[in-house]
């Protein structure tokens, strides 16, 4: 059993930066695929930012949305996981989830991949 605390939601004004942070239990943190999703009122929840496993480095996956905006970054020393907003919109208003898999899967962008999901932390951005 893997859990997932997320950590540095606020509110804050269009323009502004934001990092998420999200601390992994277990041992076996490196393996893992981990990643960002949202999910605003109304919405399905989406992908925001992804990193796995890609041969012996790790890859990241981004949703269009956010690319060159948002980086996802992880510290595998301190089961850390991590993401950088910057430029934020009124569209990124959203509760933000970490999630965690430890098995192999190709789709890395739907959420019902992962099996670990942490309680999410509100992200507002007033325009």
């Amino acid at each position: 059993q893997v859990q997932l605390v997320e950590s540095g939601g606020g509110l804050v004004q269009a323009g502004d930066s934001l990092r998420l942070s999200c601390v992994a239990s277990g041992d076996n943190f490196m393996s893992y695929t981990m990643g960002w999703f949202r999910q605003a009122p109304g919405k399905e929840r989406e992908v925001v930012g992804v990193s796995t496993i890609v041969g012996a480095h790790y890859g990241t996956y981004y949703h269009e949305s956010v690319k060159g905006r948002f980086t996802i970054a992880r510290d595998n020393a301190g089961n850390m996981l991590y993401l950088l907003m910057y430029n934020l919109k009124a569209d990124d208003t959203a509760v933000y989830y970490c999630a965690a898999r430890s098995r192999f899967s190709p789709n890395v962008a739907s959420a019902d991949e992962y099996d670990y999901w942490g309680q999410g932390t509100q992200v507002t951005v007033s325009s």
